[in-house]
């Protein structure tokens, strides 16, 4: 569960964002100002992070305030499971990423796993819709949801790309040292789940 100071952060940010976006009043304005301030200095006071690279990460978008959107392919061959090395961490996890304007969850899906893996595929079935805050990842300023996305190779071979440094397949009882930033070990199990039940409901939390 996240820390109640960054929950607080996160709404004031929000609240703040929306504020600006249809304030006309030049002293709302102001307020909705302030108070965004406010949720920088929050996490500047609980972070090691410098409040410049807060206001450019965190507090700069405009629009009404909505979560972002990660997606991930999950592949499987022979009972073991797609992953992929990322460069930022030396971790793995499901390729995936943002979602990307213009694209839909399974193109960003059979995009990601292109890029990151090297394989091309076609997109099978949604198995899961998660809510970051639920699981046990980082803290993290924005609110997330993970659309987990079944996709089947049809061509292609395993292959690196510019933000991975190796691709593998890996059996259940045989996971690496996840980027839990990305997926945690408990959702990769869940994965798992799917190739045993074919006809499992998708999850949604």
């Amino acid at each position: 569960m996240e820390m109640k100071w960054l929950e607080w952060a996160k709404q004031m940010q929000a609240i703040a964002q929306t504020g600006l976006t249809y304030a006309k009043d030049v002293y709302d304005i102001e307020r909705y100002e302030a108070l965004r301030e406010m949720s920088v200095e929050i996490l500047h006071q609980y972070t090691a992070v410098g409040k410049e690279q807060i206001r450019v990460a965190f507090a700069n978008e405009t629009g009404y305030a909505t979560p972002k959107v990660d997606i991930r392919g999950v592949v499987f061959q022979d009972n073991k499971i797609l992953l992929v090395r990322e460069k930022i961490d030396g971790a793995w996890s499901l390729p995936g990423g943002w979602a990307d304007i213009g694209l839909s969850p399974s193109e960003i899906a059979v995009k990601e796993i292109k890029e990151e893996a090297g394989f091309q595929v076609t997109p099978v079935r949604l198995l899961a819709v998660l809510d970051k805050k639920f699981h046990n990842h980082p803290p993290e300023p924005y609110h997330i949801y993970k659309f987990f996305i079944r996709c089947e190779i049809v061509g292609g071979g395993a292959e690196a790309g510019l933000e991975t440094s190796d691709v593998d397949f890996f059996p259940r009882d045989g996971l690496p040292e996840l980027s839990v930033e990305r997926n945690t070990a408990e959702q990769i199990r869940t994965m798992f789940q799917f190739l045993d039940d074919p006809a499992k409901a998708v999850i949604l939390d």
